[in-house]
């Protein structure tokens, strides 16, 4: 065999034996997160100062906590705390810390046909939805904003059914383009309304209910629950996204001159 050919055999070695060096840190988190292009920006910093790869599962926030709960990732970042808890209870999840905020707002067509700029609460911005029968588009997938949706129908007394109300059952990023399509209403978080806002002609109809804040944690895997659990690579990652170096990430990323999420550790 010539030399060259050994070389090219020795360096394929070389390569394939350092790609399966590199470790990885499954995460479970929601399709907002992910819509809004932070950890696009968050993920690089964490996996060139650690040598890692992020695996990164977006889906609802429903179906994180559940993957997570089955021990099937190292780590959660999610925006539903009472569902959250539930875990944590249950022994799922440890180190749960607080890393960042922002809201949920009520996105519409520029011609607002139920009026929502004159509600004075989300409770009237929904009941006048309701009462017009304009139509919403739900996410209907069990995500930490379909759960903020149910309590704000909830709390509005009104158990939205009927042709105006429309259970898409998909991420936020895709409810936002049916909604648009349909020139519809929409509950989303802020970051993904900012993310996708030159992507629709939608508008932010309501905001500004303090009933609206939508704060997002990250959790370990508990290792002695869940046995192939990464909880040394966890705590790394939890602790990055909770110090200066993640938390001035978060705080600098916009869009449009607009910020997405504020961090909760760095003030």
């Amino acid at each position: 065999m010539k030399l060259n050919t050994w070389l090219t055999i020795a360096l394929l070695s070389v390569s394939t034996h350092s790609a399966l060096a590199v470790e990885h840190l499954k995460l479970s988190t929601t399709t907002s997160t992910d819509n809004s292009g932070l950890l696009a920006v968050l993920h690089p910093v964490f996996e060139a100062k650690y040598d890692v790869k992020v695996d990164v599962i977006a889906v609802g926030t429903g179906k994180a906590l559940k993957i997570g709960g089955n021990g099937d990732v190292d780590v959660v970042f999610v925006h539903a705390p009472a569902a959250e808890l539930n875990y944590v209870e249950q022994g799922d999840f440890i180190d749960r810390k607080a890393v960042m905020h922002n809201d949920f707002v009520i996105v519409g067509a520029k011609s607002d046909m139920a009026q929502l700029t004159k509600a004075e609460s989300a409770t009237e911005a929904l009941q006048l939805i309701a009462n017009t029968s304009a139509t919403f588009i739900s996410r209907g997938d069990d995500s930490g904003t379909h759960k903020k949706e149910k309590k704000l129908w909830s709390d509005a007394g009104v158990k939205p059914q009927g042709e105006w109300y429309i259970q898409a059952g998909q991420g936020m990023g895709a409810v936002l383009k049916i909604a648009d399509e349909k020139q519809a209403y929409a509950l989303t978080d802020r970051g993904t309304q900012i993310a996708y806002a030159d992507k629709m002609s939608l508008v932010v109809a309501y905001e500004g209910d303090k009933a609206l804040f939508n704060p997002y944690h990250v959790m370990a895997v508990n290792p002695e629950k869940h046995i192939y659990a990464n909880y040394d690579l966890a705590i790394k990652y939890i602790d990055f996204v909770t110090s200066e170096e993640g938390q001035g990430i978060i705080a600098d990323f916009k869009k449009g001159g607009q910020q997405l999420f504020y961090p909760d550790v760095l003030n």
